[in-house]
């Protein structure tokens, strides 16, 4: 099988998803908890469970993205591997 992206692309989508995972994670927690400080001024959102659900709708796009660069990162070391 060959990879669809280089070395560079599959390396940095998968630090900027592993990034994006964490990040989104703790902002939806943050939501679904409706902590203070993503629900205390008066132009934030009412309902905080509705929020966290959309946040972490995104969080699993970003792990789709995370397991497909991973894979590509495995596939290219793998050739690099079969060609020396």
């Amino acid at each position: 099988m060959k990879a669809v992206v280089s070395t560079g692309q599959a390396y940095c989508c998968t630090i900027l998803s592993a990034f994006g995972v964490v990040i989104l994670s703790v902002i939806g927690y943050l939501f679904q908890t409706n902590h203070e400080t993503m629900m205390g001024s008066t132009e934030d959102p009412e309902d905080g469970e509705a929020v966290a659900k959309t946040v972490f709708g995104a969080v699993f796009v970003y792990l789709a993205f995370f397991v497909f660069c991973g894979l590509q990162v495995v596939l290219i070391r793998r050739q690099d591997r079969i060609k020396l």
